[in-house]
């Protein structure tokens, strides 16, 4: 809608995981480095927390796409609260291929059919990585043994995946109750909401890469920016999505700070029932 008035090629603050407009924030970046290294070297295990809106999902989407084709199958895991013998014939169809059985299998038939397949892509030369999404969520205690049954399969000494848990803040937490699976974990990452420096430098690179050739956010702007959103990418996109809708629709050149603070105030009003 207004992307030709702000001479844009396309909106720059959706909330999805687009690789183009990846910024390489300090915690961001410190984390991607230590994950690649995780499963480039073939490691068990590797951890990445932090809260809502933080990027966790870009993060995972840019590893995915800056690893060769040696490390594969990459298989997401979303619905981690799956009863253990649905979530284990779940992985065993998304690794190993196929179709899925007619109904659930028996654990002990996808433990095998996993292990199968893991041996025979390592003999290929290729290693499998496993994200299990929103992993703070697992409280059963045989869904945890199940995952960490995943780090055990070996072939030739080494281990046949990497599983990465990716989830709030509160899985730090949680591993302490299972130091099996936690100290499998080769690297934990934790990542940070943006300084100031940083949230100027995001909004910029999106609107970059959205095609802006102009300033449209006044720099006293950042200020308040990182204050009504703690520098959390998500709601800096909302935020600024919103700036630039109803700056459109008043037909402002510039947005600056009284602009962004008036409609940082609407969101976080509380409307009344």
């Amino acid at each position: 809608m207004y992307e030709s008035y702000w001479q844009l090629r396309h909106k720059p603050f959706e909330n999805c995981a687009d690789p183009r407009f990846y910024f390489p924030g300090q915690s961001h970046q410190a984390a991607l480095l230590k994950l690649r290294y995780a499963i480039e070297n073939r490691r068990e295990g590797a951890l990445l927390a932090g809260a809502s809106g933080l990027g966790k999902t870009l993060i995972v989407t840019m590893l995915r796409s800056i690893l060769d084709d040696r490390f594969g199958p990459f298989v997401s895991l979303s619905f981690p609260q799956m009863p253990v013998e649905s979530m284990m014939a779940y992985l065993a169809v998304r690794l190993a291929g196929g179709a899925d059985a007619p109904g659930a299998a028996r654990l002990d038939q996808s433990v095998r059919r996993i292990e199968t397949f893991l041996a025979e892509n390592a003999q290929r030369g290729s290693h499998a990585v496993v994200v299990v999404d929103e992993a703070q969520l697992i409280e059963d205690h045989r869904t945890r043994e199940a995952i960490r049954l995943l780090t055990g399969f070996e072939t030739a000494g080494r281990t046949g995946l990497t599983l990465l848990l990716s989830g709030q803040p509160t899985l730090l937490a949680a591993l302490e109750r299972t130091p099996q699976l936690e100290e499998r974990l080769a690297v934990k990452c934790l990542l940070r909401p943006f300084t100031q420096e940083e949230t100027a430098a995001y909004v910029g690179h999106r609107l970059r890469e959205a095609g802006a050739e102009r300033p449209i956010f006044e720099p006293s702007a950042m200020s308040s920016l990182r204050e009504l959103t703690g520098g959390v990418p998500r709601r800096i996109n909302r935020l600024c999505d919103l700036a630039l809708l109803i700056g459109y629709a008043e037909g402002q050149k510039t947005l600056g700070a009284d602009q962004l603070e008036a409609i940082g105030q609407e969101l976080a009003a509380v409307v009344p029932e």
